[in-house]
């Protein structure tokens, strides 16, 4: 077992009942604990409340290492959300002596805001003023699994936003024994809409597929592949806009499928009163993953459109298919041939390393 130290401050703000309150949890690796103000958790929910008006902040404090060396910023995520489960806080931050990188890159925090989770590394802060620094960092920390953006600190309609997020991520909904997974997993949708689109902004779901460097390649390489084949011209001709449109769903479902079930990034609650945090989790990181395909998709299209103008010769093109061929022809081309690549990215997908594909799909690092 761990060994805690555990203390609760609150914001001593008056009209505590008409304002969202949320419970976060700060956890200090044992061996920066000595290094950092022992009242540390005290004095967060005074600069949270100044930074983040209108939420009742109450911060929770933890000794723990989470993890055994040697280990990695994705390692600690995944720890410190169990922790958090396991002790119902709303957010978590840890304060942790592990490097974090950015591929070789040194960075200052990891985030996960799917699952309301950030790092710390205490060390990037240097050696002058820790405690201040320390402050400063958890305080925009918090505001990003949030989804709230420095650079809205003043606007109040983002202020308003940050405040329905808490709030519908402070409620639980009521328990109704009688529903079965479908119907709680739509109640949970229903009720916290605000909250899921500010999980999935802030993850950033479009530079997901940038950072699978196997789908990528082999997606590129069916693409080159099946532009240059005249059998996919006729096919491209002959096929209308419906096929089109269900052939490129069924595409970016099976894309999206494969790293989702190949990774194993849907989760299952492990006791009753996880069930609303897990399926936010779920449902969060799903719609992170299908966004992400969609941006690839597109892109693929892009680079197929391209592609076809440069290497398919107009005459050819039209002798081929038995039938002049214009703008419409050439995108219709480039449509097939995106979504034969993504189907082959679904390959690339299910080589790609689990813990690549984990942390693609909900961490994000910041200088």
């Amino acid at each position: 077992m761990p060994d805690d130290r555990s203390a609760t401050a609150t914001d001593p703000s008056p009209d505590h009942g008409s304002v969202p309150e949320l419970l976060v949890g700060l956890v200090l690796s044992p061996q920066i604990a000595s290094v950092l103000p022992r009242d540390l958790a005290a004095s967060l929910p005074g600069p949270l409340g100044e930074r983040y008006p209108g939420v009742r902040w109450r911060v929770a404090a933890a000794e723990d290492r989470l993890v055994v060396p040697p280990a990695d910023g994705l390692d600690l995520l995944e720890a410190a959300r169990d922790r958090m489960l396991d002790e119902d806080w709303d957010l978590v931050v840890v304060l942790t002596d592990v490097p974090l990188k950015d591929g070789r890159s040194p960075v200052l925090t990891q985030l996960s805001p799917v699952h309301g989770v950030g790092l710390v590394s205490v060390p990037a802060l240097g050696a002058v003023h820790v405690g201040q620094r320390v402050r400063q960092s958890a305080v925009r920390v918090v505001g990003h699994l949030l989804g709230h953006d420095t650079e809205d600190a003043d606007d109040a309609e983002a202020q308003e936003e940050l405040v329905r997020r808490a709030r519908q991520r402070a409620e639980d909904l009521g328990d109704r024994p009688e529903d079965n997974a479908v119907q709680f997993t739509a109640r949970v949708l229903g009720g916290n809409v605000r909250l899921l689109l500010g999980m999935i902004r802030a993850n950033r779901p479009w530079t997901l597929v940038v950072r699978l460097s196997r789908l990528l390649a082999l997606a590129a390489a069916t693409g080159v592949l099946t532009l240059v084949a005249s059998d996919l011209w006729l096919l491209a001709a002959a096929y209308g806009p419906w096929r089109l449109t269900l052939l490129g769903l069924l595409s970016v479902g099976a894309v999206t499928g494969a790293l989702v079930g190949g990774a194993r990034l849907w989760e299952r609650p492990r006791r009753r009163a996880e069930r609303e945090q897990v399926a936010l989790f779920n449902l969060a990181t799903a719609a992170t993953v299908a966004i992400g395909v969609v941006v690839f998709y597109a892109a693929v299209f892009a680079l197929s459109w391209l592609g076809a103008l440069l290497l398919v010769d107009g005459d050819v093109f039209a002798a081929v298919v038995g039938a002049p061929v214009g703008a419409l022809e050439y995108a219709k081309l480039a449509w097939l041939t995106a979504t034969l690549a993504t189907v082959g990215g679904a390959l690339g997908a299910g080589l790609e390393d689990d813990d690549a594909v984990r942390a693609a799909a909900y961490t994000r690092s910041e200088p």
